[in-house]
């Protein structure tokens, strides 16, 4: 993920508008606050709007970003989202589950930029949400924007299966 690297790779140039959904779980109001606030600055920063959609937990936000994807306008998504870990195996349920999710999305080329902070203790995640600091939300912004600027830069229209309608096609009437 963006935003831990000595390698900053700056933000991409758009020459059409950006659109981007942040999907955020909300459930550390301080955090979350401190993540869509880092998120937004970069993607302010690059020019591109932006949307936020709040979802009850981090399972959800694949499944979110999932109908919004299908089913919205957006160009990229920014996952966020804070677990510290329990006394209970939910953590890693949780931490696995939504990670296997958006990398099943991305790999579908759902551009997904991960923000979802994973972390043993409130300490962590205070260190990791504060842009100043650590900055993941800003760094998954940030490989949000990447992603689609690579979509762009490598897409293609999309065609058929292989055929071509008859008029097209070199066969003789």
């Amino acid at each position: 993920m963006a935003g831990h690297s000595d390698n900053d790779m700056g933000l991409p140039q758009f020459d059409k508008p950006v659109k981007i959904a942040i999907v955020i779980a909300p459930y550390y109001t301080a955090i979350a606050t401190a993540q869509i606030a880092a998120a937004t600055a970069v993607l302010d920063r690059a020019g591109a709007t932006h949307e936020v959609i709040e979802v009850p937990g981090s399972l959800e936000i694949a499944t979110a970003i999932g109908i919004a994807h299908r089913l919205g306008a957006f160009d990229g998504y920014v996952a966020l989202g804070c677990v510290i870990r329990g006394a209970t195996s939910h953590y890693d349920v949780v931490v696995n589950e939504s990670s296997r999710a958006l990398t099943m999305l991305g790999l579908q080329g759902v551009c997904i930029g991960n923000g979802i902070i994973t972390v043993e203790n409130r300490a962590q995640a205070e260190e990791r949400a504060d842009a100043a600091r650590l900055n993941t939300a800003g760094g998954a912004a940030q490989a949000a924007l990447h992603l689609i600027a690579l979509t762009r830069r490598l897409g293609r229209p999309k065609g058929g299966v292989g055929f071509m309608p008859r008029s097209e096609s070199n066969a003789t009437s």
